[in-house]
């Protein structure tokens, strides 16, 4: 997988999940705290996760076929909306599961002592998870760019999931953190149920909003403004056209941009010289919007007052 997509922070995520996981296991397994439980659960499901995205980077850069003429580049899309459901249903839904049946019966908790290494040791590795994925991110947020603002309008998917999964896991590692440790102070294991459900619940928020996000992606989402605006001033700013009629974009994948327009020219215009002003205008785009790789002009007849004049030629040229 490209830088781009993320696949150092992917591999750094994994690695710190399956380590954490196992650990997390066998804390849960000596002390029987369901928080632990909970929180291993999560770090397992966020191991395929890591999988999947990795997955559907390498499936993504398959080359296009008569099935699929636009390529397969929106497949990340899909994987990083089957994360969504997994974090779902996998840990948001186990773990609050765990809560309810620890809050009905509830049991002693043994050996504090092991879980809470455990965790403040999974806070530390998740926390270099963490800063990779932000390292990683930077170089494709825009400086001022809130992180908010990069979550909701990044085209790669991979960066915003490994890095709303990341702050879950920080998040749901305090969390556990605080049931196991109220637990171990007060000798009540109430506590350490409500952290696993305070665990779950953290867990499907992030698989909302990963599903909500990943949504629009795969229905289908056009540039941004700044790229938009950028496309159109690098059609308009020749003198080939007398009118920009109308303008559609579409990202194919998170690395390509469909970008299809009908442009108005003089009814007698040369169809050579047509052609060769289309050439000019891509060229234009593409060297404004790198990501504009996929390109269908259409000419037209520009005619703001009246109908077409008789000589009317209408061609059309596309270019990938």
């Amino acid at each position: 997988m490209s830088a781009s997509g993320g696949g150092r922070a992917i591999i750094a995520a994994f690695l710190a999940n399956m380590g954490i996981a196992l650990a997390k296991f066998i804390a849960w397994f000596i002390s029987g705290s369901a928080s632990m439980l909970a929180e291993a659960i999560h770090s397992v499901a966020d191991s395929g996760n890591q999988l999947l995205l990795l997955l559907g980077g390498r499936r993504s850069r398959r080359t296009a076929d008569s099935e699929h003429p636009f390529g397969y580049g929106r497949e990340r899309y899909v994987y990083a909306f089957v994360v969504s459901i997994i974090l779902f249903s996998v840990g948001g839904l186990f773990s609050i599961y765990e809560g309810v049946e620890k809050l009905t019966n509830p049991h002693e908790l043994t050996n504090f002592w092991i879980p809470i290494i455990v965790l403040v040791v999974a806070i530390g590795l998740e926390s270099f998870s963490l800063r990779t994925a932000v390292k990683e991110s930077n170089h494709l947020r825009k400086k001022g760019e809130t992180w908010i603002a990069f979550v909701r309008h990044a085209k790669a998917p991979e960066l915003p999931v490994v890095l709303l999964e990341d702050i879950a896991a920080l998040t749901g590692l305090v969390f556990a953190l605080f049931g196991v440790g109220m637990t171990a102070i007060t000798h009540e294991p109430i506590w350490d149920a409500i952290g696993t459900l305070m665990i779950g619940t953290l867990l499907i928020l992030v698989a909302v909003t990963l599903g909500v996000e990943t949504k629009s992606l795969l229905v289908g989402e056009g540039a941004n403004d700044a790229d938009h605006e950028a496309i159109v001033s690098a059609i308009e700013s020749g003198a080939e056209i007398e009118k920009l009629i109308h303008i559609k974009t579409l990202y194919l994948g998170p690395d390509e941009l469909l970008v299809a327009a009908k442009l108005g020219f003089p009814y007698d215009k040369p169809l050579g010289e047509v052609a060769a002003d289309i050439d000019a205008i891509e060229q234009r785009v593409r060297a404004a919007v790198p990501t504009a790789r996929v390109i269908y002009f259409e000419p037209d007849i520009y005619r703001p007052d009246g109908p077409l004049p008789p000589t009317e030629t209408i061609v059309l040229k596309s270019s990938d």
